[in-house]
C-alpha cells in the first residue's frame, strides 16, 4: 500500500472516530500528523509544524475573544432587543429578523454555533409562543449563521480564504460570501413558505402588544386577589410576591435593551473591526486581540473571563487538520489524490463528487475541518483550468457549511436543545429528513449555479 493511500486512510479514520467517539478532530488530526509524519513520511517536527496555520490561529482566537467580551457585557443581547423593536414586533417578521440577527453576528465574526447559541433559544421562545413552526424558526437561524459565515471578517470566511491564499489559488472574498449569502437566503425563503411562514401574515399580531396585555392582565390579577383577600395575609404575600417577580424580570429587560459605557464602546469596536479589515486590509485577527485588550483594560470586570469563552474546540480542530493537510502536502498525497480524481475524465463529474463528499461529511462532523481537507484536494484539477476556481471553492463551501442543520451538527443540535415545549423526538426527526434533503438537493444546485457556469 502507497504512503499516498495510507495518509488518505489515516484522515477518513480521523473523520470516522471524531463522528462516533466525540473526540476533538483537531487533537486526533494533531496525532495522525505525528504518527504518519514520523512513521511513513519520514518527516521530523519542524517539517510537520511547518504545516501550522498560524495566522488563522491568531484570527480565531482574535475574533472570538472580541465577542466574547461583547457577550459578557450584554452587547449581544443588546443587539437581539434592538432587532425586535425594528420591527415594531410583528410576528410574521420575527423569522426573519432571527435570519438577519444571526447572519450579522457572524459576518462580524461570532463563531456559527456561539450566534446559534444566542439566538435560537430566543427565536425558539417566540415560535413556541406565537404558534410558529419550530422547525421553521430553527432552521431561519441556522441559514441566518450560515448566510453571514463567509464574510471577510468572519471566521468561515477567514478560514476558507487563508486556505485559498495558501494553496495560490485565485480568490473573491466577496463572491464568496454573497454565494453563501444568496443560496441560504433563497433556501430560507422556501423553508419560509412551506412551513408555515406565509399564514402567519393574517395573525396581525405585535408582540410588544401582547406582552403589554399580559402585564395589564398580570397587574389586573394581582389586584383581584388583593381585593379579594380580605384580612387572609397569604393571598397578600403571593401578589406582593407576584409583583416583586414581575418587577425583576421588567427590570432585567429594560437593561438589556439599554446602552451603557461599556455596550457602547463594543459596538464601536465591533465597527472599527469592520472599517480596519475592509477599508485598511487590516489582519482580522491582529485587530480583534488589540481591540479587546483595549475593551478588557477599560472593563476588566466584564472581560475577566473572556479569555475562557475563546472557542478553543474550534481553534484546536482547525490548527490540527490544517497541520495534518500540512504533512499530506509535504508527502505529496494532494497532487496524487487529485490526479485520481482528475483521472475519472470529466472534471464536472470530479466537482460534483467533492460537493456531495463534503455535504455528507459535513452533516456528521466538522464543516471546517472538511473544508479545509477538501480545497487542498481540489487544487490539482483545479490547476488545469477547466475548472473555475472561484466558483468551485464558493461551491465546496456552501456545500459543507449550509449542512448544519442536521440535529448531528452542533448547530443543529443547539436547536434542537433550545426547542421548549415540543415533542423533542419528533422534532429531532424533522431535523434529519430536513437535513437529509438538504444533502441531497443542495450539492447540485451549487455545482449547477457555480461550478458549471465556470466563475472565475
Amino acid at each position: 500500500m502507497s504512503a499516498e493511500l495510507i495518509s488518505i486512510l489515516v484522515l477518513v479514520v480521523v473523520f470516522v472516530i471524531a463522528t462516533t467517539r466525540s473526540i476533538n478532530m483537531g487533537a486526533l488530526a494533531f496525532a495522525a500528523a505525528f504518527g504518519v509524519g514520523e512513521l511513513v513520511a519520514d518527516l521530523d517536527a519542524d517539517k510537520i509544524f511547518a504545516g501550522f496555520p498560524g495566522d488563522l490561529f491568531v484570527v480565531l482566537v482574535g475574533v472570538t475573544y472580541l465577542f466574547a467580551i461583547a457577550r459578557a457585557n450584554g452587547t449581544t443581547d443588546w443587539l437581539v432587543h434592538a432587532s425586535i423593536r425594528l420591527v415594531r414586533g410583528r410576528v410574521v417578521l420575527i423569522p426573519w429578523v432571527m435570519f438577519v440577527l444571526t447572519g450579522a453576528l457572524t459576518a462580524i465574526g461570532a463563531v456559527s454555533p456561539a450566534a446559534v447559541a444566542i439566538v435560537a433559544p430566543i427565536a425558539l421562545s417566540f415560535a413556541a409562543r406565537y404558534s410558529i413552526s419550530p422547525l421553521l424558526m430553527g432552521a431561519m437561524v441556522v441559514h441566518g449563521a450560515q448566510g453571514g459565515g463567509f464574510s471577510p471578517i468572519s471566521i468561515y470566511g477567514s478560514i476558507v480564504n487563508g486556505i485559498v491564499e495558501r494553496e495560490g489559488l485565485p480568490g473573491n472574498e466577496v463572491a464568496l460570501f454573497l454565494a453563501s449569502l444568496i443560496v441560504n437566503l433563497v433556501i430560507a425563503g422556501v423553508v419560509f413558505v412551506l412551513f408555515g411562514g406565509l399564514k402567519l401574515r393574517g395573525d396581525g399580531v405585535l408582540v410588544e402588544a401582547a406582552t403589554t396585555s399580559g402585564k395589564a392582565g398580570k397587574v389586573a390579577n394581582s389586584a383581584g386577589a388583593r381585593a379579594g383577600s380580605g384580612t387572609g395575609t397569604g393571598t397578600d404575600e403571593n401578589a406582593r410576591e407576584r409583583e416583586h417577580g414581575e418587577g425583576a424580570s421588567e427590570e432585567a429587560d429594560e437593561d438589556t435593551s439599554r446602552l451603557n459605557p461599556a455596550r457602547t464602546a463594543t459596538l464601536a469596536a465591533l465597527v472599527a473591526l469592520v472599517v480596519a479589515v475592509l477599508a485598511f486590509d487590516l489582519d482580522a485577527g491582529l485587530t480583534s486581540i488589540t481591540l479587546a485588550v483595549l475593551l478588557s483594560t477599560c472593563w476588566p470586570e466584564d472581560s475577566r473571563n473572556a479569555v475562557t469563552q475563546i472557542a478553543w474546540p474550534t481553534v484546536l480542530l482547525i490548527c490540527g487538520v490544517l497541520t495534518y493537510v500540512g504533512v499530506l502536502d509535504q508527502m505529496g498525497t494532494i497532487d496524487w489524490a487529485g490526479e485520481g480524481v482528475s483521472d475519472i475524465g470529466v472534471p464536472l463529474l470530479s466537482a460534483v463528487l467533492l460537493c456531495y463528499i463534503g455535504a455528507l461529511v459535513s452533516a456528521f462532523a466538522s464543516s471546517v475541518g472538511i473544508m479545509g481537507a477538501l480545497i487542498p484536494l481540489a487544487v490539482p484539477f483545479l490547476a488545469q483550468g477547466e475548472i473555475g476556481a472561484v466558483g468551485m471553492v464558493a461551491a465546496l463551501a456552501v456545500s459543507a457549511t449550509v449542512v448544519d442543520v442536521s440535529p448531528f451538527s452542533t448547530n443543529g443540535a443547539l436547536v434542537l436543545a433550545a426547542a421548549p415545549d415540543v415533542d423533542r423526538e419528533r422534532f429531532f426527526r424533522q431535523l434529519m429528513m430536513y437535513g437529509g434533503v438538504v444533502v441531497a438537493v443542495v450539492p447540485a444546485v451549487v455545482w449547477l449555479a457555480l461550478v458549471v457556469p465556470g466563475w472565475g
